[in-house]
């Protein structure tokens, strides 16, 4: 039996998850990610890989979505929102724990590659991976295969600034990066939390339902449509697919394609919006098939 474990690396939770050669879950386990800590979290995935090992008895390829990305020019984590990952020698230093080469993706990435492959935007010739979540990003699929270019930030719209900007809205808050009014700053679940002002997250928003909390899920909405529509007026994607917490907004599907035509550029906008087949961890598969080849 081949066996394909996938990590996902994210800003406060760890998921693994085991399939097999035809793409079924057989394990999948999640632990709170040490954050701050670059070597717990090397410990932490290295536990996961061995106790998944341990209890198929067998041993298992290893792809890991992560925050940011590998730097081509250094061999070093970038432009991750987990900020202690940045600088690292993340896929050398698995290798050494894990005893084994490794691949490594971008998260967005990897959620973009398993739902364009077997999840909610299975055979659309384009799609656009959102993560909406700790942070946020993108990964770009055309024809089944994720697009990567020299600098390896495809897809990185969360560090664009928000789209016609209102006044209140100028110069935005700032962002990890050192600028201010990036789109992560507005759509990530910290922005929406800051934007409301108690501190609450968009479960607790939902829960809420006053004026305050309607008024904050309002203006993410609009900032969201803003941000899709520049998206589909440079891309223009067959089916964008949101992940993350925040994809577990269900009016946003309603919602938000009927805002967006006020900034696309057309006449009509057939693009589709869908959450993901697979949840809101589906990026977890998409680690796993980065080894496409049994082993």
């Amino acid at each position: 039996m081949t066996w394909r474990i996938g990590i996902d690396l994210g800003g406060t939770k760890i998921e693994a998850l085991v399939i097999d050669a035809h793409g079924q879950e057989s394990l999948r386990r999640r632990v709170p990610t040490p954050s701050g800590d670059y070597l717990g979290t090397i410990r932490a995935i290295r536990d996961l890989v061995e106790g998944m090992e341990a209890q198929l008895e067998a041993s298992a390829s290893v792809g890991i979505g992560m925050p940011g990305t590998i730097s081509p020019a250094t061999g070093l984590v970038k432009n991750a929102n987990s900020t202690w990952l940045i600088g690292k020698p993340l896929d050398r230093d698995l290798a050494t724990a894990l005893s084994r080469p490794i691949r490594l993706a971008n998260d967005a990435d990897c959620f973009a590659l398993s739902e364009a492959s077997d999840g909610a935007a299975k055979g659309a010739p384009v799609v656009f991976g959102v993560i909406l979540g700790t942070g946020v990003g993108g990964g770009i699929v055309v024809n089944g295969r994720l697009l990567s270019g020299p600098n390896a930030i495809t897809g990185e719209w969360g560090h664009n600034p928000l789209p016609w900007p209102t006044n209140d809205e100028r110069p935005g808050p700032t962002c990890y990066c050192g600028r201010k009014g990036c789109i992560e700053t507005f759509l990530s679940g910290p922005g929406l939390a800051r934007d409301d002002g108690r501190g609450l997250s968009a479960v607790e928003l939902l829960q809420a339902g006053d004026a305050t909390a309607l008024a904050s899920l309002a203006r993410y909405e609009q900032r969201l449509a803003r941000a899709l529509a520049h998206v589909i007026n440079i891309l223009d994607p067959h089916a964008i697919v949101l992940g993350g917490g925040l994809s577990n907004i269900n009016q946003l599907y309603e919602t938000v394609p009927r805002l967006w035509t006020e900034w696309v550029f057309s006449d009509s906008v057939c693009t589709r919006l869908c959450p993901p087949k697979h949840g809101d961890s589906s990026g977890v598969r998409g680690a796993a098939w980065l080894w496409p080849e049994a082993q």
